[in-house]
């Protein structure tokens, strides 16, 4: 039987984590989850409620909300300096700011196409 083995990974020859860039292709994949999220749900919500004005006003709401927010992520990201950027230490800020990143892009369009739902149904809008 054949061995492969591989070189191992010298601290001289790891490349740097890039904080940065990790939140910034989060972002970017965020964008697009959350686009088709919004398209799909908002769709759903556009076939049954066809007479009313909610739904399209639901889909200003998700993009009103999305782009700030995301824009916030990025900015607060883009101004570490490259030593912050590599700093083992920003770990825990990265993953918190993934966290909430994600749940806003997939949470935002179920939560905000329910909330005009409800108020379609409690202005007996259909």
């Amino acid at each position: 039987m054949i061995e492969v083995v591989r070189p191992a990974k010298s601290a001289t020859t790891a490349k740097p984590v890039d904080w940065r860039k990790r939140m910034s292709d989060h972002i970017a994949y965020a964008l697009l989850v959350y686009t088709g999220l919004q398209i799909f749900v908002t769709m759903g919500a556009l076939k049954s409620e066809s007479s009313s004005m909610l739904p399209y006003l639901a889909l200003v709401v998700l993009v009103v909300a999305i782009i700030p927010s995301c824009r916030r992520f990025e900015k607060r990201w883009n101004r570490l300096s490259d030593q912050q950027a590599a700093d083992p230490d920003m770990a825990s800020y990265y993953r918190r700011d993934r966290r909430a990143l994600w749940l806003l892009a997939i949470g935002l369009p179920f939560a905000l196409t329910g909330v005009f739902k409800l108020l379609a149904l409690g202005f007996g809008v259909h």
